[in-house]
């Protein structure tokens, strides 16, 4: 649900409000910084993982207004992408912490220990999807990020810059919840905690596989979103009677993401 909020932002605001949106993006800005920096500050305080999981949904929510409200074809473009990797990201994140409920009955990560010893697979599928949300290049969360970030730095610095502070603590509070969770010396209810069942496996293998696919190589659903996000900024610029770097073609973008011309392809985003 609150990705069909966003789309609905990029979809039918910017389409129909163009000078608003224009107007208000310094407010909208500000908000997603603090979405961002509040959801973070708040799921390190968690202890029950349910709602730790759920604020780390509010702050990958504020990248993504963040993204779209930059106005610009590469902050755009990593904001639509993000929809997706949040939805596969949150999806996998659910299930991990739905079977530990269901084996424990808890969602209490201090009630939890050293589960990586009976549960080494379900251990090792939570590390790849912590890692994803944590934006680690490789995994699809990186992707976004980069995108909105760079996107967002190229015309407005200081709140870029803000932001990145979410994916710091980010990182806080998702590596102590692995380690609280699946590292330290299991208790004997822990030392019985089963692992993953094949049908649990095949039901979480599709994310993973997507997870990791678009990491490496997310130039096929690239393609397919910065036509339209290129079409929607150049509506935007016209209406408002300015203009924005398109920085994100097709190509640039897979170029910058892999990083192998980063700073070329935004230093021609800025020229022009």
């Amino acid at each position: 649900m609150a990705k069909l909020g966003t789309y609905g932002i990029v979809r039918f605001d910017l389409n129909l409000f163009p000078q608003a949106t224009r107007t208000l993006t310094p407010v909208l800005l500000t908000l997603a910084v603090i979405g961002i920096l509040y959801g973070a500050v708040v799921a390190c305080a968690q202890r029950d993982l349910k709602r730790l999981v759920a604020f780390s949904s509010l702050a990958q929510l504020g990248f993504i207004v963040l993204g779209t409200f930059a106005l610009t074809s590469q902050g755009l473009t990593g904001a639509v992408i993000q929809m997706v990797n949040h939805g596969l990201i949150i999806a996998a994140l659910f299930l991990v912490i739905g079977w530990l409920y269901e084996r424990r009955k808890s969602w209490q990560a201090n009630e939890l220990k050293g589960l990586q010893w009976s549960a080494p697979v379900m251990a090792g599928v939570f590390t790849v999807v912590m890692l994803a949300s944590i934006g680690v290049p490789g995994l699809n969360g990186f992707i976004g990020e980069f995108l909105i970030l760079s996107g967002t730095f190229i015309v407005h610095r200081w709140w870029a810059v803000a932001a990145t502070f979410g994916i710091i603590i980010a990182a806080l509070y998702l590596l102590w919840a692995y380690q609280q969770v699946f590292h330290g010396e299991p208790t004997e209810r822990d030392k019985k905690t089963r692992d993953l069942a094949w049908s649990e496996r095949l039901i979480i293998a599709p994310l993973i596989i997507l997870i990791v696919f678009l990491g490496v190589y997310p130039k096929p659903v690239l393609d397919r979103i910065t036509p339209s996000v290129n079409q929607l900024i150049a509506h935007v610029d016209q209406a408002t009677h300015t203009h924005q770097p398109p920085v994100a073609t097709g190509q640039s973008a897979n170029t910058a993401v892999s990083g192998s011309d980063s700073g070329s392809t935004l230093g021609a985003g800025g020229a022009r």
